[in-house]
Protein backbone atom coordinates (compact mmCIF):
# COMPACT_ATOMS: atom_id res chain seq x y z
CA UNK A 1 0.00 0.00 0.00
CA UNK A 2 1.31 3.23 -1.05
CA UNK A 3 2.48 5.56 1.82
CA UNK A 4 -0.15 8.20 2.56
CA UNK A 5 0.11 11.44 0.88
CA UNK A 6 -0.14 14.89 2.98
CA UNK A 7 -0.31 16.48 -0.46
CA UNK A 8 -3.53 16.97 -2.47
CA UNK A 9 -3.54 15.05 -5.99
CA UNK A 10 -3.90 16.72 -9.43
CA UNK A 11 -7.38 17.97 -9.68
CA UNK A 12 -9.06 16.80 -12.85
CA UNK A 13 -9.84 20.31 -15.16
CA UNK A 14 -12.83 21.74 -14.29
CA UNK A 15 -13.61 20.81 -10.79
CA UNK A 16 -13.19 23.55 -8.19
CA UNK A 17 -12.37 22.90 -4.39
CA UNK A 18 -14.56 22.83 -1.69
CA UNK A 19 -15.07 26.30 0.37
CA UNK A 20 -14.09 26.27 3.91
CA UNK A 21 -17.25 27.15 6.26
CA UNK A 22 -17.07 31.11 7.62
CA UNK A 23 -15.42 30.54 11.20
CA UNK A 24 -13.02 27.80 11.14
CA UNK A 25 -9.37 29.08 11.15
CA UNK A 26 -7.24 28.92 7.66
CA UNK A 27 -4.13 26.90 8.38
CA UNK A 28 -1.37 28.46 6.62
CA UNK A 29 -1.04 26.53 3.07
CA UNK A 30 2.12 24.06 2.64
CA UNK A 31 4.14 24.35 -0.02
CA UNK A 32 2.96 21.51 -1.61
CA UNK A 33 -0.54 23.33 -1.97
CA UNK A 34 1.80 26.99 -3.21
CA UNK A 35 3.06 25.01 -6.14
CA UNK A 36 3.53 21.37 -7.45
CA UNK A 37 4.71 18.07 -5.69
CA UNK A 38 7.92 16.84 -6.90
CA UNK A 39 8.13 13.20 -5.45
CA UNK A 40 11.70 11.69 -7.00
CA UNK A 41 12.89 7.63 -6.81
CA UNK A 42 15.49 6.36 -8.84
CA UNK A 43 16.71 2.95 -10.27
CA UNK A 44 19.98 3.10 -13.08
CA UNK A 45 18.74 6.72 -13.37
CA UNK A 46 15.11 6.72 -13.52
CA UNK A 47 13.61 9.84 -11.85
CA UNK A 48 9.56 9.62 -11.00
CA UNK A 49 8.52 13.38 -10.38
CA UNK A 50 4.64 14.55 -10.24
CA UNK A 51 2.84 17.24 -8.92
CA UNK A 52 -0.58 19.28 -8.18
CA UNK A 53 -1.72 22.58 -9.46
CA UNK A 54 -4.06 23.84 -12.07
CA UNK A 55 -5.35 22.27 -14.89
CA UNK A 56 -3.64 23.45 -17.41
CA UNK A 57 -0.68 22.42 -15.92
CA UNK A 58 -2.13 19.03 -15.58
CA UNK A 59 -2.31 18.72 -19.17
CA UNK A 60 1.06 19.95 -19.50
CA UNK A 61 2.47 17.08 -18.02
CA UNK A 62 -0.15 14.17 -18.75
CA UNK A 63 0.32 15.07 -22.34
CA UNK A 64 3.77 14.88 -22.18
CA UNK A 65 3.89 10.34 -20.76
CA UNK A 66 4.44 8.11 -23.15
CA UNK A 67 2.65 4.41 -22.15
CA UNK A 68 2.62 1.00 -23.44
CA UNK A 69 -0.11 -1.69 -23.06
CA UNK A 70 1.79 -4.06 -22.21
CA UNK A 71 -0.72 -6.44 -20.71
CA UNK A 72 -2.69 -6.40 -23.73
CA UNK A 73 -0.23 -7.28 -25.78
CA UNK A 74 1.42 -10.17 -23.56
CA UNK A 75 -2.34 -11.51 -22.89
CA UNK A 76 -2.39 -14.08 -20.16
CA UNK A 77 0.36 -16.61 -20.60
CA UNK A 78 2.09 -14.96 -17.58
CA UNK A 79 3.00 -15.58 -14.31
CA UNK A 80 0.48 -15.33 -12.03
CA UNK A 81 0.37 -12.10 -10.32
CA UNK A 82 1.57 -11.90 -6.35
CA UNK A 83 -1.01 -10.50 -3.93
CA UNK A 84 0.85 -9.77 -0.88
CA UNK A 85 1.84 -6.01 -1.05
CA UNK A 86 4.79 -6.18 -2.64
CA UNK A 87 5.86 -4.84 -6.27
CA UNK A 88 7.98 -5.73 -8.81
CA UNK A 89 8.91 -3.06 -11.81
CA UNK A 90 11.07 -3.55 -14.94
CA UNK A 91 13.50 -0.52 -15.39
CA UNK A 92 15.07 -0.10 -18.87
CA UNK A 93 17.65 2.35 -19.91
CA UNK A 94 17.41 2.78 -23.70
CA UNK A 95 19.98 2.65 -26.13
CA UNK A 96 18.36 4.22 -29.17
CA UNK A 97 20.72 5.70 -31.70
CA UNK A 98 18.60 7.84 -33.41
CA UNK A 99 17.51 11.54 -32.74
CA UNK A 100 19.01 13.69 -30.35
CA UNK A 101 20.26 10.55 -28.52
CA UNK A 102 22.64 9.72 -31.84
CA UNK A 103 25.77 12.37 -30.14
CA UNK A 104 25.30 11.23 -26.32
CA UNK A 105 26.78 8.31 -24.62
CA UNK A 106 28.93 6.75 -27.19
CA UNK A 107 28.10 4.43 -30.11
CA UNK A 108 26.97 5.12 -33.88
CA UNK A 109 23.64 5.55 -34.89
CA UNK A 110 22.58 2.70 -36.29
CA UNK A 111 18.79 2.92 -36.51
CA UNK A 112 18.53 0.50 -33.74
CA UNK A 113 17.74 0.58 -29.45
CA UNK A 114 18.76 -1.74 -27.19
CA UNK A 115 18.09 -2.21 -23.37
CA UNK A 116 21.86 -0.65 -21.96
CA UNK A 117 20.72 -1.25 -18.59
CA UNK A 118 18.01 -3.73 -17.06
CA UNK A 119 16.92 -3.74 -13.66
CA UNK A 120 14.31 -5.56 -11.78
CA UNK A 121 12.93 -3.22 -8.65
CA UNK A 122 10.65 -4.88 -6.25
CA UNK A 123 9.48 -2.68 -3.72
CA UNK A 124 8.45 -4.86 -0.11
CA UNK A 125 5.12 -4.44 1.39
CA UNK A 126 4.91 -1.85 3.43
CA UNK A 127 7.15 0.14 0.75
CA UNK A 128 10.04 0.72 3.26
CA UNK A 129 12.62 -1.03 1.79
CA UNK A 130 13.46 -2.76 -1.67
CA UNK A 131 16.08 -5.23 -3.53
CA UNK A 132 16.97 -4.13 -7.37
CA UNK A 133 18.09 -7.10 -9.71
CA UNK A 134 20.45 -5.88 -12.40
CA UNK A 135 20.20 -8.41 -15.38
CA UNK A 136 23.33 -7.76 -17.33
CA UNK A 137 22.88 -7.22 -21.11
CA UNK A 138 25.41 -9.48 -22.31
CA UNK A 139 23.45 -12.42 -20.91
CA UNK A 140 22.80 -15.43 -23.22
CA UNK A 141 19.69 -16.82 -23.02
CA UNK A 142 16.38 -17.98 -24.88
CA UNK A 143 14.17 -15.54 -26.19
CA UNK A 144 10.44 -16.45 -25.71
CA UNK A 145 8.13 -16.48 -28.77
CA UNK A 146 6.22 -12.81 -27.95
CA UNK A 147 4.20 -10.16 -29.49
CA UNK A 148 5.06 -6.33 -29.46
CA UNK A 149 2.56 -3.56 -28.83
CA UNK A 150 1.56 -3.36 -32.91
CA UNK A 151 0.54 -7.15 -32.94
CA UNK A 152 3.59 -8.29 -34.60
CA UNK A 153 4.66 -11.91 -33.41
CA UNK A 154 8.19 -12.79 -33.15
CA UNK A 155 9.43 -16.68 -32.89
CA UNK A 156 11.66 -17.43 -30.03
CA UNK A 157 15.35 -17.53 -30.36
CA UNK A 158 17.74 -19.41 -28.26
CA UNK A 159 21.65 -18.35 -26.88
CA UNK A 160 20.79 -14.91 -27.61
CA UNK A 161 22.11 -11.66 -25.81
CA UNK A 162 19.31 -10.87 -23.07
CA UNK A 163 19.17 -7.17 -24.86
CA UNK A 164 18.28 -8.47 -27.72
CA UNK A 165 14.67 -8.76 -26.39
CA UNK A 166 13.99 -5.08 -26.88
CA UNK A 167 15.60 -4.76 -29.87
CA UNK A 168 13.48 -7.23 -31.58
CA UNK A 169 10.02 -6.51 -30.17
CA UNK A 170 10.32 -3.57 -27.69
CA UNK A 171 9.07 -3.39 -24.10
CA UNK A 172 6.36 -6.38 -24.32
CA UNK A 173 9.55 -8.62 -25.17
CA UNK A 174 11.53 -7.58 -23.46
CA UNK A 175 9.08 -8.20 -20.55
CA UNK A 176 8.32 -11.30 -21.58
CA UNK A 177 12.08 -12.34 -21.46
CA UNK A 178 12.34 -11.25 -18.17
CA UNK A 179 9.02 -13.49 -16.92
CA UNK A 180 10.31 -15.93 -18.82
CA UNK A 181 13.50 -16.08 -16.67
CA UNK A 182 12.86 -15.15 -13.62
CA UNK A 183 9.10 -16.79 -13.28
CA UNK A 184 7.56 -13.55 -11.41
CA UNK A 185 5.08 -11.11 -13.25
CA UNK A 186 6.40 -7.31 -14.13
CA UNK A 187 3.44 -5.35 -12.03
CA UNK A 188 5.03 -2.22 -13.64
CA UNK A 189 7.64 -1.14 -16.70
CA UNK A 190 9.34 2.02 -16.80
CA UNK A 191 11.60 3.33 -19.29
CA UNK A 192 14.21 6.24 -20.06
CA UNK A 193 16.87 7.18 -22.85
CA UNK A 194 19.82 8.86 -22.90
CA UNK A 195 18.42 12.35 -23.68
CA UNK A 196 15.98 12.69 -20.99
CA UNK A 197 18.69 10.91 -18.61
CA UNK A 198 21.31 13.12 -19.74
CA UNK A 199 18.50 16.91 -18.70
CA UNK A 200 17.05 15.06 -15.10
CA UNK A 201 20.80 15.29 -14.12
CA UNK A 202 20.86 18.81 -15.18
CA UNK A 203 18.05 19.88 -13.96
CA UNK A 204 18.78 18.58 -10.47
CA UNK A 205 21.82 20.39 -10.63
CA UNK A 206 23.88 17.45 -10.88
CA UNK A 207 24.83 14.75 -8.82
CA UNK A 208 28.03 14.44 -6.28
CA UNK A 209 29.70 11.16 -6.22
CA UNK A 210 33.40 10.29 -4.78
CA UNK A 211 35.73 8.00 -7.16
CA UNK A 212 38.59 6.05 -5.71
CA UNK A 213 40.47 5.92 -9.16
CA UNK A 214 40.88 7.90 -12.02
CA UNK A 215 38.22 6.82 -14.84
CA UNK A 216 38.68 7.31 -18.55
CA UNK A 217 36.46 6.36 -21.09
CA UNK A 218 36.90 8.41 -24.51
CA UNK A 219 34.10 6.02 -26.15
CA UNK A 220 31.87 7.13 -23.11
CA UNK A 221 33.13 10.86 -23.15
CA UNK A 222 34.15 10.52 -19.62
CA UNK A 223 37.44 11.84 -18.39
CA UNK A 224 37.72 11.53 -13.99
CA UNK A 225 40.09 11.90 -11.77
CA UNK A 226 40.25 10.46 -8.03
CA UNK A 227 38.36 12.12 -5.96
CA UNK A 228 35.00 14.06 -5.55
CA UNK A 229 32.60 15.70 -8.25
CA UNK A 230 29.82 16.85 -8.99
CA UNK A 231 28.74 15.31 -12.04
CA UNK A 232 26.51 17.05 -15.07
CA UNK A 233 24.15 15.24 -16.91
CA UNK A 234 26.85 14.67 -19.99
CA UNK A 235 29.02 13.17 -17.33
CA UNK A 236 26.36 11.51 -15.38
CA UNK A 237 25.61 9.25 -18.65
CA UNK A 238 29.28 9.01 -19.59
CA UNK A 239 29.68 6.88 -16.46
CA UNK A 240 26.54 4.61 -16.21
CA UNK A 241 27.37 3.97 -19.57
CA UNK A 242 31.35 3.25 -18.94
CA UNK A 243 32.68 -0.63 -19.32
CA UNK A 244 36.39 0.35 -20.26
CA UNK A 245 37.43 3.03 -17.94
CA UNK A 246 37.67 0.87 -15.18
CA UNK A 247 37.65 -2.55 -13.61
CA UNK A 248 37.83 -5.52 -16.33
CA UNK A 249 35.91 -3.84 -19.24
CA UNK A 250 33.01 -6.03 -18.76
CA UNK A 251 28.97 -5.03 -18.35
CA UNK A 252 29.56 -6.46 -14.83
CA UNK A 253 31.73 -3.77 -13.97
CA UNK A 254 29.92 -0.97 -15.81
CA UNK A 255 26.53 -2.49 -13.94
CA UNK A 256 28.25 -2.17 -10.11
CA UNK A 257 28.91 1.75 -11.29
CA UNK A 258 25.37 2.03 -12.31
CA UNK A 259 24.25 0.59 -9.03
CA UNK A 260 26.25 2.94 -7.45
CA UNK A 261 25.13 6.00 -8.55
CA UNK A 262 21.64 5.37 -8.42
CA UNK A 263 22.25 5.20 -4.66
CA UNK A 264 24.32 8.65 -5.08
CA UNK A 265 20.93 9.54 -7.05
CA UNK A 266 18.57 8.96 -4.61
CA UNK A 267 20.86 10.77 -1.68
CA UNK A 268 20.76 13.43 -4.10
CA UNK A 269 17.36 13.44 -4.57
CA UNK A 270 16.55 13.60 -0.88
CA UNK A 271 18.70 16.76 -0.51
CA UNK A 272 17.84 19.10 -3.60
CA UNK A 273 15.46 22.10 -2.67
CA UNK A 274 12.92 21.67 -5.20
CA UNK A 275 9.98 22.51 -2.32
CA UNK A 276 11.04 26.21 -2.25
CA UNK A 277 11.61 26.74 -5.76
CA UNK A 278 8.20 26.37 -7.90
CA UNK A 279 10.37 26.94 -11.03
CA UNK A 280 12.65 23.72 -10.47
CA UNK A 281 9.55 21.78 -9.35
CA UNK A 282 8.17 22.30 -12.99
CA UNK A 283 11.43 21.95 -14.44
CA UNK A 284 12.23 18.96 -13.01
CA UNK A 285 8.45 17.44 -13.63
CA UNK A 286 8.15 18.49 -17.44
CA UNK A 287 11.35 16.48 -17.94
CA UNK A 288 10.60 13.89 -15.99
CA UNK A 289 7.75 13.05 -17.84
CA UNK A 290 8.91 13.98 -20.69
CA UNK A 291 11.98 11.47 -20.15
CA UNK A 292 10.11 8.32 -19.02
CA UNK A 293 7.80 5.50 -21.01
CA UNK A 294 5.69 3.25 -18.70
CA UNK A 295 2.98 0.45 -18.60
CA UNK A 296 -0.55 2.00 -19.24
CA UNK A 297 -1.29 1.82 -16.08
CA UNK A 298 0.98 4.14 -14.88
CA UNK A 299 0.66 6.32 -18.21
CA UNK A 300 -0.93 9.29 -16.47
CA UNK A 301 0.46 11.97 -14.16
CA UNK A 302 -2.06 11.35 -11.47
CA UNK A 303 -1.15 7.24 -11.37
CA UNK A 304 2.88 8.40 -11.42
CA UNK A 305 2.38 10.31 -8.18
CA UNK A 306 0.46 8.13 -6.41
CA UNK A 307 3.28 5.28 -7.64
CA UNK A 308 6.37 7.58 -6.22
CA UNK A 309 4.27 7.93 -3.56
CA UNK A 310 4.35 4.48 -2.40
CA UNK A 311 8.29 5.03 -2.76
CA UNK A 312 9.82 8.20 -1.13
CA UNK A 313 10.38 6.14 1.79
CA UNK A 314 12.73 4.35 0.34
CA UNK A 315 16.58 5.91 1.27
CA UNK A 316 19.46 4.63 -0.27
CA UNK A 317 20.45 2.44 3.03
CA UNK A 318 17.15 0.75 2.46
CA UNK A 319 17.86 -0.61 -1.08
CA UNK A 320 19.61 -4.02 -1.37
CA UNK A 321 21.27 -4.00 -5.00
CA UNK A 322 22.62 -6.98 -6.28
CA UNK A 323 23.54 -8.65 -10.11
CA UNK A 324 21.95 -11.43 -11.55
CA UNK A 325 23.72 -14.28 -10.37
CA UNK A 326 25.98 -15.44 -13.83
CA UNK A 327 29.01 -17.04 -14.92
CA UNK A 328 31.48 -16.09 -17.60
CA UNK A 329 30.73 -18.54 -21.16
CA UNK A 330 32.85 -20.88 -21.22
CA UNK A 331 33.61 -19.96 -25.19
CA UNK A 332 33.29 -16.37 -25.14
CA UNK A 333 34.83 -14.23 -22.69
CA UNK A 334 32.59 -11.46 -23.44
CA UNK A 335 29.37 -12.73 -22.78
CA UNK A 336 27.68 -14.52 -19.58
CA UNK A 337 25.66 -17.78 -18.75
CA UNK A 338 22.59 -17.40 -16.08
CA UNK A 339 24.06 -19.31 -12.85
CA UNK A 340 20.33 -21.00 -12.64
CA UNK A 341 20.64 -22.54 -9.49
CA UNK A 342 21.57 -19.72 -7.42
CA UNK A 343 19.29 -16.69 -9.47
CA UNK A 344 16.67 -19.36 -8.20
CA UNK A 345 17.42 -18.25 -4.43
CA UNK A 346 16.99 -14.75 -6.13
CA UNK A 347 13.95 -14.95 -7.65
CA UNK A 348 12.27 -17.61 -4.56
CA UNK A 349 12.75 -14.89 -1.90
CA UNK A 350 11.37 -12.04 -4.65
CA UNK A 351 8.32 -14.09 -4.75
CA UNK A 352 8.15 -14.57 -1.05
CA UNK A 353 9.06 -11.05 -0.43
CA UNK A 354 12.15 -11.90 1.66
CA UNK A 355 15.43 -10.44 1.72
CA UNK A 356 17.73 -11.52 -1.05
CA UNK A 357 19.99 -14.15 1.07
CA UNK A 358 24.15 -13.61 0.65
CA UNK A 359 24.18 -17.21 -0.64
CA UNK A 360 22.50 -16.55 -3.80
CA UNK A 361 25.65 -14.08 -5.49
CA UNK A 362 28.51 -15.76 -3.40
CA UNK A 363 30.64 -16.98 -5.92
CA UNK A 364 29.18 -15.62 -9.22
CA UNK A 365 30.88 -13.44 -11.52
CA UNK A 366 31.75 -10.07 -10.78
CA UNK A 367 33.15 -7.01 -12.82
CA UNK A 368 36.15 -5.61 -10.50
CA UNK A 369 34.59 -2.32 -10.10
CA UNK A 370 33.15 -2.88 -6.75
CA UNK A 371 33.54 0.54 -4.54
CA UNK A 372 35.42 2.35 -7.01
CA UNK A 373 31.95 5.54 -6.97
CA UNK A 374 30.16 5.97 -3.75
CA UNK A 375 28.01 8.72 -2.79
CA UNK A 376 30.01 11.99 -2.39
Amino acid sequence: MAAESTQPAIPEPGTTQRRRSKGRRRKAPSTGRKAMRATAWSAAGVVLLGGAGAGYLYFKLNGNLRSVDINQALGSDRPTKIDNGSENILVLGSDTRTGKNRKLGGGTDDGSARSDTAMIVHVYEGHKKASVVSMPRDTLVDRPRCTDTKGTVHPAASGVMFNEAYSTGGAACAVKTVESITGIRMDHYLEVDFEGFQKLIDDLGGVQVTTTKNIRDPQSHLDLRAGTHTLDGEQALGLVRTRHGVGDGSDLGRIQLQQAFVKALIDQVKHVGVFTNPKKLYDLADTATKAVTTDSDLGSVNSLIDFADGLKGISSSRMKMVTMPVRYDPANPNRVLLAESKAQLVWNALKNDEPIPASATKGTATGEAKGVVSAG
